[in-house]
């Protein structure tokens, strides 16, 4: 596995973690998903690798070969959240206890489901900047181009006014235009991709929220008044509020925002209703990218979708993690 391709992308998934109850019960649709996933990935000219435990090693190598699988565990699989925001400057933010379950006990579970991230990319030397600031990556949207979307749960976490956080996020990263939106949810992650998804410079989908004018209108103005350049797109939203795993996290089904997006692609999720053909039409409409559908059915329950469980690397941060796969594959087959 070699990122030859100047606009190639490499995308690291985790599997489930080896001794997780939580997951159990759905392990093998998150398999499911993410096998499907990586193919898509594969055949399309970007780079995935899997992180994998022990357990399901063998499962992934068998479908997917040695080359894009690390055995390397991770404590969780919403690689978006806990790990690195932005592939051209990448940040670490202190995971967030909210997306642990809350409380002082999902603190101590967030600080040590990151710390098994970081240990990798330290070891390895991928140059980021690291952060006390408390957010997820979920709670990150940009388009690389200055332009960055977050929730106001960012301003209560870190007990800022939206001018003190904008200050903060200008030192820390290159962001010229901050927007804080509410969520359209309360209590929970409150993740602004689950609401909003750059597709290219300048360029922001939004859900659509026909049952709720007031909450759409205020949305609107909000992103207008902080990123003045930027064209608003709304794509049709079909949120299941019945097919929920966890309370704490709601579902991600329905929520097309929450695509993956690289330099040229689009991973569009799709739920097996009948708004997916729209919701592709829309898309199809508004980008010269290729788009590309990823059944995202079998995890959207769990609260994440395509976007959620991705990390996305480039350049030198990629061919470091990349090399360390290949020589952990090499290792691994002199001993056999």
């Amino acid at each position: 596995m070699l990122m030859n391709a100047a606009n190639a992308e490499l995308i690291v998934l985790a599997s489930p973690p080896e001794y997780d109850d939580y997951y159990r019960k759905v392990e093998k649709d998150i398999i499911e998903f993410q096998i499907n996933y990586a193919q898509k990935i594969i055949a399309n000219g970007d780079q995935v690798l899997i992180l994998s435990s022990d357990r399901l090693y063998q499962v992934y190598i068998d479908t997917l070969g040695k080359n894009h699988v690390l055995n390397y565990p991770m404590q969780d699989i919403w690689m978006r959240d806990f790990t690195l925001t932005n592939p051209i400057q990448p940040v670490m933010f202190r995971y967030s206890a909210a997306g642990q379950g809350g409380g002082k006990l999902g603190q101590k579970l967030a600080d040590s489901v990151q710390a098994g991230f970081y240990r990798l990319v330290e070891s390895i030397g991928v140059a980021f900047k690291k952060t006390d600031l408390i957010n997820d990556g979920g709670n990150f949207v940009d388009d690389y181009a200055g332009n960055v979307v977050l929730s106001d749960k960012f301003l209560r976490d870190n007990k800022l006014s939206a001018q003190e956080a904008k200050d903060k996020l200008r030192v820390l990263t290159d962001a010229k235009n901050i927007a804080f939106i509410e969520a359209d949810e309360q209590g929970g992650l409150e993740h602004a991709d689950g609401i909003v998804s750059f597709i290219d410079e300048n360029t922001l989908v939004i859900n659509s929220y026909p049952q709720d004018q007031a909450y759409a209108e205020q949305l609107k103005q909000a992103l207008k008044q902080s990123l003045p350049n930027v064209k608003l797109y709304e794509i049709i939203t079909a949120y299941n509020y019945s097919n929920i795993y966890d309370k704490h996290f709601g579902s991600a089904c329905g929520l097309y925002t929450n695509m993956l997006v690289t330099k040229q692609h689009i991973y569009f999720p799709q739920f097996g209703i009948p708004e997916d053909k729209i919701a592709l039409k829309q898309i199809l409409a508004i980008t010269t990218k290729k788009v590309i559908p990823v059944d995202s059915y079998e995890i959207c329950k769990m609260g994440g979708s395509v976007r959620c469980m991705s990390l996305q690397l480039r350049g030198d941060s990629a061919e470091k993690l990349i090399t360390f796969a290949q020589n952990d594959k090499q290792k691994k087959d002199k001993l056999q």
